[in-house]
């Protein structure tokens, strides 16, 4: 069949790698895509993705018999609705059931009504009683916008000072909304399950490294670096995230008649008291999808294809429980600020020799120039028996880049390494 994939970052980059394998898949067009994406079919730049009815044309001009929507505007947008409205196989949820990303409000209330476990919360439109609410509750104190952030809308406020300067800098915004929370402690891991309206399927876990310098310090950003496996999601704390997250969500969203279909990703925080739901994601994670589609076995496309259709019952996702995979993210200098686009990179080439993989994220050409063209640029991901062996190959791959403009974190993965040199594998 004919593929269409939405995106231009490296999380599409990765699903185009995946994707392209497959036998079902004769051609894969990527809407705009990016250099890294035309490797593995045709990027459509001129496609506008927010024009809706000119992709429901293309789709039926190119016989497309599935559309994966990778990143989450167009999902809260209703893409998924008016391609299946066009009756398109769609992948992704539907606009109303990607508000459990679109509105960290609706997540928190979904999490109160169903019992799941999440942080102590309360929602705010208006800065006098945020306020008042921070200064009883106090700092530490999580101050998140309620919508749409790009992974750079929540500030772990250590002070008072810094939770009302978060707070009146979200709510300056006429039409705002943000949540407060509690300040939960433990370690951080990310979850994917695949979700079909009522039945879900774990595929796989990681840890990724959301500051953006080294020792998990500066301002969040969408992610600097990402692992896979996170050892530390053991089968037994799988099984109750499984248990007490997942399904709970679904069961809710099913009874409130949106039912949810595509990829939940999870971000939990592991507690002392047992795995916690930080927020959700409705989309494979960037760069998470960098390290998890490296380490599938199988093939991805009729997964997409059964979860589409409300039927995963007999859909089983293989990873190599004996292959870690780890990305490093490459981004522009300034970011998450402001960044300067139009910097040559060299050296890519060389540094996906001996099966490095270089997806690309904020690239574009410039005739044979490879140029900066975003805030995070590449994702440079390596596999090995180990992630300290994953992480190695990486870094002996980012040494031949040459790219002067560009910064990258030295410690992706040091978590994970510490467990393997303290005698626990993957």
């Amino acid at each position: 069949m004919n593929i269409l994939l939405i995106g231009s970052g490296g999380r599409e980059h990765a699903l185009a790698w995946a994707i392209s394998k497959s036998p079902l898949c004769d051609r894969l067009f990527t809407a705009p895509g990016n250099p890294g994406t035309a490797a593995h079919g045709t990027n459509l730049p001129d496609l506008k993705v927010t024009d809706h009815a000119a992709v429901v044309e293309f789709c039926r001009s190119e016989t497309i018999g599935l559309v994966v929507v990778g990143p989450e505007v167009p999902l809260v947008a209703g893409l998924v609705d008016d391609l299946q409205a066009a009756g398109i196989r769609a992948f992704g949820p539907t606009r109303a059931a990607a508000q459990l990303e679109g509105s960290k409000g609706f997540t928190k209330e979904l999490c109160a009504e169903y019992g799941i476990p999440t942080a102590g919360f309360a929602r705010f439109t208006e800065v006098e009683p945020a306020l008042a609410y921070l200064r009883e509750h106090g700092a530490p104190i999580v101050v998140k916008a309620d919508g749409l952030a790009a992974g750079k809308g929540v500030v772990v406020a250590e002070s008072l000072r810094e939770a009302e300067a978060a707070v009146r800098n979200v709510l300056d915004a006429p039409g705002a909304a943000l949540v407060i929370e509690e300040c939960m402690f433990g370690e951080e891991a990310s979850f994917f399950a695949l979700c079909d309206g009522t039945r879900a399927v774990p595929i796989g876990t990681a840890q990724d490294h959301k500051r953006a310098f080294d020792g998990d310090r500066g301002p969040n950003t969408g992610g600097m670096g990402a692992y896979s496996p996170a050892t530390i999601v053991t089968p037994a704390l799988e099984a109750e995230v499984m248990e007490r997250i997942i399904a709970p969500t679904l069961r809710g969203m099913a009874e409130r008649g949106t039912p949810f279909t595509g990829i939940l990703y999870a971000g939990l925080m592991l507690t002392a008291d047992g795995p916690r739901l930080i927020e959700y994601n409705t989309r494979f994670g960037d760069p998470e999808a960098q390290v998890l589609m490296p380490r599938l076995t199988g093939d991805l496309v009729p997964a997409l294809i059964a979860a589409c259709d409300g039927d995963l019952s007999a859909v089983s996702i293989g990873f190599d429980d004996g292959l870690a995979a780890l990305t490093v993210v490459m981004a522009a200098a300034g970011y998450p600020g402001t960044v300067v686009r139009g910097s040559q990179i060299r050296g890519v080439a060389e540094a996906g020799a001996d099966d490095v993989i270089v997806f690309h994220a904020g690239t574009r050409r410039e005739g044979d120039r490879l140029v900066a063209d975003g805030g995070r640029v590449l994702a440079v991901t390596a596999t090995g028996s180990s992630v300290l062996e994953a992480q190695a190959r990486a870094y002996a791959a980012i040494a031949r880049i040459d790219w002067p403009e560009g910064f990258c974190r030295s410690d992706i993965g040091r978590r994970a390494v510490t467990r393997e040199v303290e005698g626990h594998g993957i």
